[in-house]
């Protein structure tokens, strides 16, 4: 059951692959804020996001375990209420969204990716999505058991493995938990990997991409789809590269 067209709103995919804004657009604006992914929807087929819980079992859009990095607070997410996360700043004004935010900022617009970083947050995050009735959601996590709860939530949900290395058989792997998608750091990405998640079955998207040969090895290995922190740089390298091989190409 791999992540398609069929699942993505903007499909203008170039190059064959899917742009993905990481953490909305994290080059852009502050990380995971409304504002980065206001300007990932500008640019990227996907947008992708973290999610943790508070003190109060809400789930909110953050990818540390603790607060220094991202915001002027101090100490660990899961031990903040949401009203005490809200009042941080996270970067130019910007507010810690609620997952709830955030699939009502990209329902109808763009395939979102939910990166649970933790297993707990299976259960909170997909009633969320049941509740905001976003349909073009892939969930996905280092944390196999927070896809299989996901699934048990969630019988439709398609899920992603994400993977820092290949050398645990990870094709394997996704698809004993019913993954859709793998995604793989992008030094752990081959053709060889890549082929075999297709023959499975599942869509490979790497992470996270920076440069213009990267984009073009994503290319030449045949990746699904390139996570990248400036989706509009990337669209715009990918294009000039559609160009130059339309241009160059066979019969030209």
């Amino acid at each position: 059951m791999r992540v398609d067209a069929a699942d993505i709103s903007v499909a203008s995919k170039v190059q064959g692959m899917l742009i993905i804004g990481h953490r909305g657009a994290a080059a852009l604006a502050p990380e995971n804020t409304l504002a980065a992914l206001a300007k990932g929807l500008a640019c990227a087929d996907a947008v992708e996001v973290d999610v943790r819980l508070t003190a109060d079992g809400v789930p909110v859009v953050i990818h540390d375990a603790t607060l220094e990095r991202t915001t002027n607070g101090a100490g660990r997410v899961g031990d903040r209420t949401v009203e005490e996360l809200r009042s941080l700043d996270a970067g130019d004004g910007e507010r810690i969204p609620t997952l709830d935010e955030v699939l009502a900022l990209v329902k109808g617009k763009s395939l979102l990716l939910v990166e649970l970083k933790e297993p707990e947050a299976a259960e909170p995050a997909l009633a969320a999505i049941r509740e905001s009735g976003h349909r073009n959601v892939l969930v996905v996590s280092f944390h196999p058991e927070a896809l299989s709860r996901s699934r048990a939530e969630h019988k439709t949900v398609k899920t992603g493995l994400i993977i820092r290395n290949a050398g645990e058989e990870p094709v394997a792997r996704a698809v004993s938990i019913g993954a859709a998608a793998l995604l793989p750091r992008f030094d752990a990405a081959s053709h060889d990997l890549v082929g075999a998640a297709h023959r499975a079955g599942l869509s490979v998207f790497v992470w996270t991409l920076a440069s213009h040969e990267e984009y073009r090895r994503a290319a030449a290995i045949g990746a699904d789809g390139v996570a990248t922190n400036d989706p509009c740089a990337a669209r715009n390298f990918l294009i000039e590269l559609d160009d130059r091989w339309s241009y160059c190409g066979p019969g030209r």
